[in-house]
């Protein structure tokens, strides 16, 4: 088996990353940047995050796991005192590995410009960079509203419980095959309404959003900051990809949820 090791890149997890490699090289396992069975994050969620983005080309090849040098995050939920643990798991029991959904956002341009494609792993958000956010939002072809405030989240079942749910959105389990669409700081009076609440889409639906006015856009894929120009419209919906984690001891999802956001 080949693998890659990702760091934070503070003394902590470089270290760490130091004893991983001894103890697997140590093992016969073969240290392959380019082409990796499996991918070793060291940090927290978003340097899994980091990784995911390095090998975003290889998610059918590659699975994940993480260790985390911090606090205990989604992704990142071995501690560095199971290093050893962690290690065998690796070199000398065989591992499930899980598939979850990831958000396919694909934008295009006006003039003939043709598109971009992204994916992302937890979310992809969308503002004006000057003054509020107005797009008609359609859902499988049909128009659903206009919405006029801060801007949009839509993210994945596993990034429910990131930006989502600091918007009021539902927390989703990671083996259902959706995405989430909520709002921030929608505009809502007499003249101007939208839904008001968060929108859960399944796999086989498809939300595009489209300009009214004509202005550039600031939009984040995870941790990825870009500007785009002369948008014509924006189209999410569920990736025919999916992220592969190692899956090497039971962490039930919602056990997860509660001692992130709730505690013992």
């Amino acid at each position: 088996m080949k693998f890659a090791i990702i760091s934070k890149g503070d003394a902590t997890s470089d270290k760490i990353k130091r004893q991983i490699m001894q103890y697997l090289t140590g093992f016969d396992l073969e240290h392959d940047e380019k082409k990796p069975d499996i991918v070793i994050s060291v940090g927290g969620d978003g340097t899994l995050l980091y990784a995911f983005h390095q090998y975003v080309d290889r998610l059918s090849e590659t699975a994940f796991v993480g260790v985390h040098t911090g606090h205990l995050g989604f992704y990142a939920d071995w501690t560095p005192d199971e290093l050893e643990k962690l290690v065998i798991h690796l070199a000398k029991i065989p591992f499930q590995v899980v598939q979850y959904p990831v958000l396919e956002v694909i934008v295009r341009f006006n003039s003939g410009k043709g598109e971009k494609r992204y994916l992302a792993l937890n979310e992809c958000t969308i503002k004006a960079t000057e003054g509020s956010l107005v797009v008609d939002v359609f859902i499988n072809g049909d128009k659903f509203e206009t919405f006029r405030g801060d801007g949009l989240c839509i993210s994945t079942p596993t990034g429910s419980t990131a930006y989502n749910k600091a918007l009021n959105g539902a927390i989703l389990h990671p083996s259902l095959s959706a995405i989430q669409i909520a709002e921030m700081a929608s505009i809502n009076n007499r003249v101007f309404r939208t839904i008001g609440s968060p929108l859960v889409l399944p796999e086989h639906h498809k939300c595009i959003i489209k300009p009214v006015n004509d202005v550039d856009y600031n939009i984040t894929i995870d941790h990825l900051f870009l500007v785009h120009k002369d948008v014509k419209s924006i189209q999410y919906r569920v990736a025919e990809e999916r992220v592969r984690f190692a899956r090497l001891r039971p962490f039930p999802f919602w056990v997860r949820v509660r001692q992130s956001f709730i505690g013992d």
